[in-house]
């Protein structure tokens, strides 16, 4: 495998960095909030000071950062990918941001002699852990036969969706399903605990039909305890959904679904949930429900 830089150990950089140190392959990191590369060194990998001198002793970059912005800081700003970078090497992003910006620093790179390929992935921090994620693909074909062995590291489903950009819309596509199919999932299971059904039984029974989906098997039960540790963040998906609402804007398309999942996730962001997993949208059904008989609306302890 070629020599790897990888920029940003973030919820899932860190475990993609770390999969693809386990396979083998010569690793260089670099993150912005320093502290994070400890259990990467422990696997062979060194740490760079700045993203510039990273590019300049790695045949290949993997970027795997928040936004739009922070990719085109780490790739263009001071002591960025693009100035250390040699001829030659070539660019993976996995960050999902919007596909026009992707084109643009594809072009930017391109003048420096760098290729770039699109890469965002999906399958959360479980995937990320286990190598299992789903990598949507954009870039010319002699790109991404390039890419491919590094994507394999990572990645269990890999799919090349066209020329560069292409993989941030099919990304976006992503988005705008899974937001669907959490919320209907949320409001099911806030529909049957209100309803008096045994909420992991009804889980269970719903597991063996047509309602089942890996949202219901793998964040059901933290609807349930309305408990949300970190998978996903909301922030992310909201950003995400951001891309995709401006994406089908441009093309005349309407998502109302999307768009009310994006009215809930404002409201949850507001109330300070941004940090916790996307499966919060249950607590905003649960916030639109009715009160249950005999809660405390006041404030005060119920009478019993």
């Amino acid at each position: 495998m070629e020599r790897i830089g990888f920029v940003g150990l973030g919820t899932m950089g860190a475990s993609m960095a770390a999969n693809l140190a386990r396979a083998g392959a010569p690793l260089t990191v670099w993150n912005r909030t320093p502290g994070h590369a400890a259990a990467l060194l422990g696997l062979g990998a060194q740490e760079a000071e700045t993203p510039a001198r990273l590019a300049a002793r790695s045949d290949v970059v993997v970027v795997c950062v928040s936004d739009t912005a922070d990719v085109a800081a780490v790739l263009f700003g001071p002591g960025g990918v693009a100035e250390g970078a040699p001829t030659g090497s070539l660019v993976i992003d996995c960050s999902t941001i919007a596909p026009q910006a992707t084109r643009e620093f594809g072009c930017r790179l391109a003048e420096r002699g760098v290729a770039m390929v699109d890469a965002p992935v999906s399958g959360g921090s479980e995937g990320a852990r286990l190598g299992s994620l789903t990598i949507f693909v954009g870039g010319s074909d002699s790109d991404v036969a390039r890419a491919r062995p590094v994507l394999e590291a990572i990645g269990r489903t890999i799919t090349h969706m066209g020329p560069l950009g292409n993989g941030q819309a099919a990304k976006a596509v992503n988005q705008v399903i899974i937001s669907g199919a959490y919320l209907g999932v949320a409001e099911g299971i806030v529909l049957g605990i209100r309803a008096g059904l045994e909420p992991h039984r009804l889980v269970e029974a719903l597991s063996g039909g047509a309602a089942q989906s890996w949202i219901l098997a793998n964040r059901g039960g933290r609807m349930i305890d309305d408990e949300y540790p970190l998978g996903f963040k909301l922030a992310l998906h909201r950003k995400d959904l951001g891309i995709a609402l401006e994406m089908a804007a441009e093309i005349g398309v309407m998502l109302p679904v999307a768009m009310l999942v994006a009215a809930l996730e404002d409201r949850l962001l507001a109330a300070g949930h941004g940090e916790e997993d996307m499966s919060v949208l249950a607590r905003a059904i649960r916030e639109l429900a009715a009160p249950e008989p005999g809660a405390d609306t006041t404030g005060e302890t119920a009478p019993e």
